[in-house]
């Protein structure tokens, strides 16, 4: 009876945390579309029709960048650890996606790894070759790839190529020449045109290879000569990408499949893309795609939900790390438990500024709870990655900022394995030997800059 009534306590304080403070409201107010409009009539009413423009262009651009999506703001109190039936079902029933059996699962580390393991992949396909892909950029590794799938279209194998048409928007012509003359279907996810205005802040951030319908890549890593190499120096990112070969490699086909009909108005089928399920190891993996059309975000629930179950560690490594009110309470909770919680992000080689100044000024109340926070030194870090209690871990495309769970299309593999845990556990203890570790001391002691900026930064939290 006891614990029941602990229990029941535990809940209702969980129920009233995590509640957006004075800025958080004074800066959703700031991008609520009606704010504007309304600050336009008034102008208009006044004879200030200048400025009434101006509102009037602010209210139609924040009305085109709001989100949907209806985040997880309770709920997130649970009896149940990940180490359960209970926490497994539970995933499963609310991302609406299942636990396929029978698979091969390899992590591969970096561009010297994850790179020729992909062509490899791409040189050997015998009907298909599908790639959804936020980053592909000129250059040689660009290149490379352009001139495997031209070689194999001409051999008879179907190739299509999914871009987004502002992510990829450098592939530069000599790539898109070798594509078209190769015989490579390449089609532009939400170009920005009068058409498509109203999706134009929906990006597709997946990158997803995908061949046969067997053999699927995903991670953080796009098609750029950035991601060459070894993470050896500054010029040359640290990434992490995953391979899957078995029935699970659907999931992504699907992925795929969906914006591909939604771009082109084309549905493929057949064993070509999505071949019978035949046995290829022993993993089981759950592939997580997320959405805004959703207006549930499939990838916040993901990782939300997995720190809420916690009850030995949580290991994130992502690069930018923006959390919201309700990630910042489940982190907290988490700690409050024992927990050990330790978040691994891009330290000043990242690629965004505005991320990373929102980043650090979020840590403070983090490492008051006693979370460990760590900045990665030797060049950008990309990956996305969260292992929980030495059994769950996620790897893919997902930021844990507002913009990949509310406004981009993402995808996230997930295993309940302590193999490919352990395997990420070891990894990520690597990858803490080269960081720099942010203290309460060291964090309150930061610079001018830094301490303006933060404030200035999370003003765009919803968009980053």
């Amino acid at each position: 009876m006891r614990q029941r009534l602990h229990a029941v306590r535990y809940r209702v304080q969980q129920q009233a945390s995590g509640k957006p403070g004075f800025f958080s409201l004074t800066r959703k107010f700031f991008w609520a579309w009606w704010f504007w409009a309304v600050a336009a009539v008034a102008a208009s009413w006044y004879d200030h029709d200048k400025t009434a423009i101006g509102f009037a262009v602010a209210a139609l651009l924040t009305y085109l960048m709001a989100t949907s999506e209806r985040a997880p703001t309770q709920g997130l109190e649970t009896d149940f650890p990940v180490n359960s039936h209970e926490f497994c079902d539970t995933i499963v029933g609310a991302t609406g996606a299942d636990f396929v059996k029978n698979n091969q699962v390899t992590i591969l580390n970096n561009g010297d790894e994850f790179y020729p393991a992909m062509l490899e992949a791409v040189r050997n396909a015998r009907h298909t070759i599908t790639m959804e892909a936020y980053i592909y950029w000129k250059g040689d590794m660009g290149m490379q790839f352009a001139r495997a799938m031209a070689a194999r279209s001409k051999a008879g194998v179907v190739v299509k190529l999914l871009l987004d048409a502002v992510g990829s928007s450098t592939i530069g012509r000599d790539i898109l020449k070798v594509l078209k003359d190769g015989g490579c279907h390449l089609a532009w996810y939400n170009p920005v045109l009068q058409t498509t205005i109203g999706r134009f802040n929906h990006r597709n951030h997946r990158k997803s290879l995908i061949v046969d319908g067997r053999i699927a890549f995903t991670g953080g890593a796009g098609i750029a000569d950035q991601w060459r190499g070894h993470a050896q120096d500054e010029k040359h990112w640290r990434d992490i990408q995953v391979r899957i070969e078995g029935p699970a490699a659907v999931g992504l086909q699907t992925g795929f499949t969906h914006n591909w009909l939604i771009t082109t108005g084309e549905l493929i089928s057949g064993a070509g893309y999505f071949p019978p399920p035949d046995s290829a190891g022993t993993f089981a993996v759950q592939t997580i795609l997320s959405s805004p059309d959703d207006g549930a975000s499939a990838a916040r629930i993901l990782f939300y939900l997995a720190i809420a179950c916690a009850r030995q560690n949580v290991y994130i490594e992502n690069p930018y790390f923006v959390p919201d009110e309700t990630a910042t309470k489940v982190l907290i909770e988490a700690a409050a438990r024992g927990v050990d919680v330790k978040i691994m992000v891009a330290g000043e080689h990242n690629d965004m500024k505005t991320s990373r100044y929102g980043s650090i000024q979020l840590y403070g109340n983090l490492l008051k709870a006693g979370i460990e926070i760590y900045e990665y030194v030797p060049t950008m870090m990309h990956q996305k990655t969260m292992v929980v209690d030495g059994i769950w871990s996620t790897i893919g495309t997902t930021n844990f900022d507002n913009r990949s769970f509310s406004l981009n299309d993402e995808s996230n593999i997930s295993v309940y394995d302590r193999r490919l845990a352990g395997q990420l556990e070891t990894i990520f203890m690597a990858d803490l030997k080269v960081c720099e570790q942010i203290t309460l001391e060291k964090w309150e002691q930061r610079g001018l800059k830094t301490r303006m900026l933060g404030p200035l930064s999370l003003i765009f939290k919803d968009q980053i």
